[in-house]
């Protein structure tokens, strides 16, 4: 038996207040952006009411997550594609040698010191706090459900529509 195709859904234009059943016609550009945009803006507003900003955290956290102590280099290339500019996280990595966070050592590789260490910690707690109300009201059903539905959208646009 042959089944016959999925008839396509309309693109409406963006509409913040579309009803429930109006949803399935909205723009997943401008929802997806729309959420980007008011998430990032609510961690970095709580990150900077404690003098820190989201790719400094970044920066703490890739240092202290890999099997051993990254060059600048390293951490630069990785994180460059997450950051504003391309000279944004070498600017960071500056400023936490300076705040006394990271240290290189005779290799030229970073490492956390124990300031920066606390600063992690107390980061990662505030973004735990962040996150909680960020995900206030959903489920993590409904969460896991909502990311394998932007991956699944993310892989049907670069061209691995399997993934």
């Amino acid at each position: 038996m042959e089944s016959s195709p999925r008839p396509r859904t309309d693109q409406a234009p963006a509409d913040p207040a579309a009803a429930d059943g109006a949803l399935a016609t909205q723009p997943i550009g401008y929802w997806s952006g729309l959420a980007h945009a008011a998430v990032t803006r609510h961690l970095r507003d709580a990150m900077a009411r404690i003098d820190v900003t989201q790719p400094q955290y970044w920066v703490l956290n890739r240092v202290n997550g890999g099997p051993g102590a990254p060059s600048r280099e390293e951490v630069v290339g990785q994180l460059t594609p997450l950051a504003d500019g391309p000279h944004e996280i070498a600017r960071v990595v500056e400023q936490l040698l300076h705040r006394g966070w990271l240290r290189a050592d005779d290799a030229r590789r970073l490492h956390l010191t124990d300031a920066g260490e606390a600063a992690r910690v107390r980061l990662r707690e505030l973004v735990t706090e962040v996150r909680a109300e960020v995900h206030e009201g959903i489920s993590d059903e409904e969460y896991v459900a909502a990311l394998k539905v932007l991956r699944r959208m993310v892989a049907n646009v670069e061209g691995d529509g399997a993934a």
